[in-house]
């Protein structure tokens, strides 16, 4: 059985003594792996999406992984009404927003320190395409947040993994020439291809393992799937990670 799927703590019995009524039980902590999880905003068009930032997280938990989350301290490039799709004249912070989804646990970007992490995971949304890059405005000519680019750039070199899904996979195209990612099927082949990366067409319930640059992506809402294969989609994403980890 795959001890990241079903984790366990360990029990030490000591056998009672002949007639005892009972055994010495005692615990023993596993050391869990270290994840840091970089959010964008709260929300799917402006910053993180909800479903794949909770999967990520509850998947991280199952596989019992330390985490702690983070996020730039700048603001959005833009705010959506989510009821209309439509742009708003309002001001939000990334920390801020991200803070929703992380219950007010969270970090600047800026105070992450790669020495005190295993592996890092960054979930989905356009926030990530609008606020941790300018993506879905440049396109292949868009430039990385500086605390993004110098994080994904810290964990490749210390050779740790990076999780990434859903539109996040763009980052890691941008900063690593030559990688290899998934962004689901045929139609963003030629996006990847302007990157100066390789596509990879997977299904929803699937990840890519770019083993050379320990880079993990997942497709998640990129395709058009049941909520529950996009959970699980996810899963493979993080359990990928912590083996590498």
């Amino acid at each position: 059985t795959d001890p990241l799927q079903f984790p366990c703590v360990c029990v030490c019995v000591t056998p009672a003594p002949q007639g005892g009524a009972v055994a010495l039980l005692r615990p023993v902590a596993a050391m869990g792996k270290r994840v840091a999880v970089v959010l964008a905003g709260c929300g799917v068009f402006d910053g993180s999406e909800i479903h794949e930032a909770s999967a990520a997280l509850v998947h991280l938990s199952r596989g019992g992984a330390e985490v702690k989350i983070f996020a730039p301290n700048i603001e959005q490039r833009d705010v959506v009404n989510h009821l209309k799709g439509s742009p708003t004249d309002e001001k939000r912070n990334v920390l801020v927003e991200s803070a929703r989804l992380a219950r007010g646990n969270i970090q600047d970007l800026a105070e992450l320190k790669v020495s005190e992490f295993d592996a890092v995971i960054f979930p989905g949304g356009f926030g990530v395409a609008k606020n941790l890059c300018s993506w879905a405005v440049d396109g292949k000519n868009c430039t990385v947040n500086e605390h993004v680019n110098s994080t994904l750039q810290a964990f490749h070199k210390a050779k740790k993994p990076i999780g990434l899904c859903c539109i996040s996979p763009v980052l890691a195209a941008k900063v690593f020439p030559g990688c290899e990612v998934t962004v689901e099927g045929n139609r963003w082949t030629s996006a990847i291809a302007e990157l100066g990366c390789k596509h990879i067409c997977k299904d929803v319930s699937e990840s890519h393992v770019d083993k050379a640059n320990k880079i993990v992506t997942t497709c998640a809402f990129m395709c058009k799937a049941p909520l529950h294969q996009i959970f699980d989609g996810v899963g493979t994403m993080v359990e990928e990670v912590l083996k590498l980890a």
